[in-house]
């Protein structure tokens, strides 16, 4: 039974978001949300015509009075289209759509992906409510902090047990999010969390599916609808989260969240001390280690894909859960299969968006290969991460390289060219322009705008008819 002495879990995120200043913003802090909406927004609009994508459209449209305007009063902005709809829709949507591609940012500490989780709920939101890119970048602030700090307590067992952390822990932390940005009171923002635990959900099982992308979508509309509900009076269990039916019991161990909620807030908040990963490789983030180094080691020896014998990839404990597809026979099984990512890595020199349709990973070339590769996870500590490739060739030859420190992680970001590089790599995967880089330029100078304006500068597909 919960001790009454201590102050439940809900309550302790509620006051810490509802009290959250602004002020402790840096503008380092300020920029890394605006590199993140970046980063979630181009991987969205790159997914347009994704079969999951198209589901999802069909799905809103049927269940929505569409609009031409894509910001008619109170309602969404379809990211991909030049067309709204409801809040809670269009965070559905746009939620799904940044997920489909498996590009987007990663938190190592949470498992999963932050930004997909809660920035299109923020983004609808906050448009809808005028609200400041300062306010936005530290709701962003907020939201990640709790994610991170749940997950520190109860990650490692959680998801190797099978649950998407990203959404099933996410949803927790985007609802905090969306209280902070409408500026919902302690008891209120309780009421959201509340109300988002009785939302969460998510399973590895939907890995390699279009419901994979259905659970961040989920979980967006699930966080913005438990705010706008705690918003009108909605409430729920104070001890939702630690009570002795609650989340942590259920999803997890029943491990104790009393120090995770000592330094919630504390500086450095994790937006600055664990911050942001950004991916270089349009895959499950698990195989992107091996994919540097495999890469690396073609690049440096310069074999080609027939001269592979085998190639053998090594991680840490639990280093490659979520790669449950060693044979995938389409592109999204392929994004959680580090079979395929080897093989491609070796074929094709590069691993890209192009890299995961279903004709890439049937190809002759790449099912030999597949074949060849095998995977090992060593025992004992989860932590430190690394993975080390070994290849051999026909000749004999053996080479190894091993990765701890991988590129786009927040050890190693990549610059803001690079970011600009895959960000127009994405608008031309789904066919859009970004003129002068407008929303580019507008999103890494989050402190100069206000979310409306914000969205309204998103790119136009250059095929207006989608």
């Amino acid at each position: 039974m919960t001790d009454q002495t201590v102050t439940p879990a809900a309550l302790r995120i509620a006051e810490f978001s509802a009290q959250f200043p602004v002020e402790h913003l840096t503008e380092a802090a300020i920029r890394t949300v605006g590199r993140a909406i970046v980063d979630t927004v181009g991987i969205g609009l790159a997914a347009v015509d994704e079969p999951a994508s198209l589901t999802a459209l069909r799905y809103v449209r049927s269940a929505n009075p569409m609009t031409n305007s894509p910001q008619a009063e109170g309602q969404g902005r379809l990211w991909t289209h030049d067309e709204s709809a409801s809040l809670t829709d269009a965070a559905f949507y746009n939620g799904l759509i940044g997920h489909v591609l498996d590009f987007d940012d990663v938190s190592s500490p949470l498992r999963g992906h932050p930004s997909v989780v809660m920035l299109p709920a923020l983004l609808a939101l906050g448009a809808s409510r005028r609200s400041s890119g300062i306010r936005l970048a530290s709701a962003y602030a907020v939201g990640l902090e709790v994610m991170v700090k749940i997950a520190r307590a109860m990650v490692s067992d959680h998801y190797a047990r099978g649950w998407h952390a990203s959404t099933t822990i996410g949803v927790v932390g985007a609802a905090a999010a969306c209280s902070h940005l409408i500026g919902l009171s302690v008891e209120q923002t309780a009421n959201a969390i509340g109300l988002a635990v009785a939302q969460a959900s998510g399973t590895q099982a939907s890995f390699g599916t279009m419901a994979k992308s259905f659970q961040t979508g989920h979980c967006n509309a699930s966080a913005l609808r438990a705010a706008l509900l705690a918003e009108a009076g909605m409430d729920a269990a104070s001890d939702a989260l630690d009570g002795r039916q609650g989340f942590i019991k259920l999803y997890g161990n029943g491990e104790s969240l009393d120090e995770q909620m000592e330094n919630l807030g504390c500086a450095p908040l994790e937006l600055v001390s664990s911050g942001l990963e950004i991916k270089k490789y349009p895959m499950c983030y698990a195989a992107h280690r091996s994919l540097d180094a495999i890469l690396d080691l073609r690049r440096t020896l310069g074999f080609s894909a027939e001269e592979i014998a085998k190639i053998e990839v090594r991680s840490n404990y639990r280093g490659m859960v979520p790669l449950i597809h060693p044979g995938a026979e389409t592109g999204l099984q392929a994004k959680f299969s580090m079979h395929y990512a080897m093989a491609a890595a070796a074929v094709d020199g590069y691993v890209r968006l192009a890299s995961f349709t279903d004709e890439a990973v049937q190809r002759p070339a790449i099912r030999r290969l597949m074949a060849a590769v095998s995977t090992e996870e060593a025992q004992g500590a989860s932590t430190p991460r690394w993975n080390v490739v070994s290849v051999t060739l026909r000749n004999g030859q053996r080479h190894e390289k091993e990765v701890r420190v991988l590129r786009g992680s927040h050890a190693d970001p990549l610059s803001d060219a690079e970011l600009q590089e895959k960000w127009t790599d994405c608008l031309n995967f789904g066919g859009y322009s970004d003129p002068d880089q407008r929303f580019f330029k507008a999103a890494l100078s989050l402190e100069r705008h206000d979310i409306a304006s914000l969205t309204a500068a998103m790119p136009a597909p250059r095929d207006n008819t989608r």
